[in-house]
């Protein structure tokens, strides 16, 4: 996986797709980035609601199907691109809390 669109189209909870709430963006020291980690929920939950995201290979063609179907303003979808395109450095699971950490350069 090379960035967090890749968890998106790889990651299954039990052969579904996650629920965005369970996701926290961490830097690699564990501290939590919550702007990163409010717009990432946000896009994980357009994509949830407006497109079919076994017909994307990148993060391009999501902010394509995104622009088609929604009235999002083109700078919303610049930064869901960003946020889609940021490298993944590594998934921590952390069963306890219920959550899944991606850990991003903080």
């Amino acid at each position: 996986m090379n960035n967090l669109f890749d968890v998106l189209k790889m990651v299954r909870f039990n052969h579904f797709g996650f629920d965005p709430a369970q996701v926290v963006i961490t830097d690699v020291a564990g501290k939590p980035n919550s702007i990163l980690t409010d717009l990432y929920r946000d896009v994980v939950s357009k994509i949830n609601l407006f497109i079919n995201l076994d017909e994307a290979d990148n993060p391009q063609e999501v902010i394509s199907s995104l622009k088609l179907h929604t009235p999002l303003p083109l700078d919303v979808l610049d930064e869901y691109g960003k946020i889609l395109d940021e490298p993944l450095l590594g998934i921590n699971f952390a069963p306890q809390k219920g959550q899944m950490e991606l850990l991003v350069r903080g």
